[in-house]
């Protein structure tokens, strides 16, 4: 499996990249005042060959994050038919997160992946309506991860896309850190009804038990939820993860063209994922039904640049 590992120097943060296993930023390892602090959550023995793609570290997610139902969605009139890789017959997470991704510059503190459609995962070319080319970056600077992405329509037709990042992240911040001190941050005002897995199309307030605007505790959330209504404020918005016991955070800094977050708490292993999608779960089909989801449309020989910041360091007063 190929990994690339790049390094701070002034802090000694590293990262470890699997570029055999679709450009998963599996490992990030910030130092705060001499401390280590592990960011991410992986599964035993990732990236090993044969392991579930999803369930470590930073799986990228692209053309679609999330499901499309039943594997099927007509653009322009056309039916396409992606394999059904989720349960209930759906298709799950994108093309790029389980393939092999060319490393095409590399430095001491960062690192440049390509995938292309047609070239890195041919026989998948039937299920999209174009070819797409996706540059990622990772670069490390002092404790902050940037991650900045590159969408490119090589084709003549119209590309529609949505991205998504499905971070885990390792909780407490620390080995002598505990569970009941971490809080869950998130800018979200609204929350997509789900079935199954899928939005219904209808979007409701938050109740209370899933309220992440003012923060919770960790122990408190059972999450599998699709939160939209981001109050960005600025420029950008943050999601945190505070270990107030540690005195440390973790900031997910994004554009408002992130405009859901996924938060999920897996079930038996102490982690959060807050994750980033430009549109809703199951957008393509949504969008047909005339509601407003987030899918882009990227014109041919055109490109699209987005970023999101993973910053470590003590808690904000």
């Amino acid at each position: 499996m190929h990994v690339v590992t790049i390094s701070d120097a002034q802090t000694g943060a590293t990262a470890q990249i699997a570029a055999g296993f679709g450009f998963n930023c599996f490992d990030f390892q910030a130092v705060v005042e001499g401390r280590p602090v592990a960011v991410l959550s992986t599964e035993p023995g990732f990236p090993a060959p044969g392991m579930r793609p999803s369930r470590s570290g930073i799986p990228i997610l692209f053309p679609f994050p999330n499901r499309i139902e039943n594997a099927r969605f007509t653009w322009q009139g056309k039916d396409y038919e992606l394999p059904a890789n989720a349960p209930n017959g759906h298709a799950i997470h994108g093309f790029c997160h389980d393939r092999p991704w060319r490393v095409i510059e590399q430095g001491p503190n960062f690192v440049t992946g390509q995938f292309q459609l047609s070239l890195d995962a041919p026989d998948r070319l039937p299920y999209w309506p174009t070819d797409f080319i996706l540059e990622v970056d990772y670069e490390l600077i002092h404790n902050r991860l940037r991650t900045n992405f590159r969408i490119n329509n090589p084709s003549a037709e119209d590309l529609p896309w949505g991205l998504g990042t499905h971070a885990y992240f390792h909780l407490p911040l620390t080995e002598n850190g505990s569970l009941e001190d971490v809080t869950i941050e998130a800018p979200v005002t609204k929350l997509w009804e789900v079935v199954e897995g899928l939005p219904t199309g209808r979007i409701l307030e938050i109740p209370p038990e899933k309220a992440l605007r003012q923060g919770a505790y960790y122990t408190a959330l059972q999450l599998d939820d699709v939160y939209t209504g981001i109050d960005v404020g600025g420029v950008q918005f943050d999601c945190v993860i505070l270990d107030e016991r540690a005195g440390l955070q973790v900031t997910q800094t994004c554009p408002p063209i992130f405009r859901e977050i996924v938060a999920f708490t897996p079930p038996q292993r102490p982690a959060v994922c807050l994750e980033p999608y430009t549109c809703v779960t199951n957008a393509i089909n949504l969008e047909s039904r005339g509601l407003e989801t987030g899918l882009r449309v990227l014109a041919p020989g055109t490109e699209f640049h987005t970023w999101i910041d993973l910053t470590v360091g003590k808690i904000w007063v």
